[in-house]
């Protein structure tokens, strides 16, 4: 099973494409990879790519919310899209729906990270 991260960066942009599971046995590395990334990269925008992801835990969860907390306080955004019903389930009960923005394909992400830089709060149903 494949679980290693992708990445893919443009300008200041950052899409980190997710595997199959986001867990904690594979969040170690996100976590790491992407400090790397951010220390010798200037990006004030990341978006996580769940198109293939069918399960996240908890652990997932903590990433995108230290993420979601390191570009805010950079003044950058954070988005992600593609995510299931399962994944916007995790989502939304670990409370990151209502402070990250979601959007359905990787376009709209990108666009709407270039139109604002505040998320916006949306609940998932």
């Amino acid at each position: 099973m494949d679980q290693d991260f992708t990445y893919e960066a443009s300008e200041q942009m950052l899409v980190i494409h997710l595997p199959k599971e986001v867990d904690h046995h594979n969040c170690t590395a996100l976590k790491n990879e992407t400090d790397l990334i951010l220390a010798e990269n200037y990006v004030t925008r990341m978006i996580f790519d769940f198109t293939d992801t069918q399960f996240m835990d908890s652990s997932g969860i903590g990433v995108l919310l230290n993420r979601y907390k390191q570009m805010k306080g950079s003044r950058g955004s954070v988005a992600y899209y593609g995510a299931g019903r399962q994944v916007k389930r995790i989502l939304s009960i670990g409370g990151i729906a209502g402070i990250v923005q979601g959007y359905d394909t990787k376009e709209a992400a990108i666009e709407g990270c270039l139109e604002r830089r505040e998320p916006c709060r949306k609940e998932w149903r």
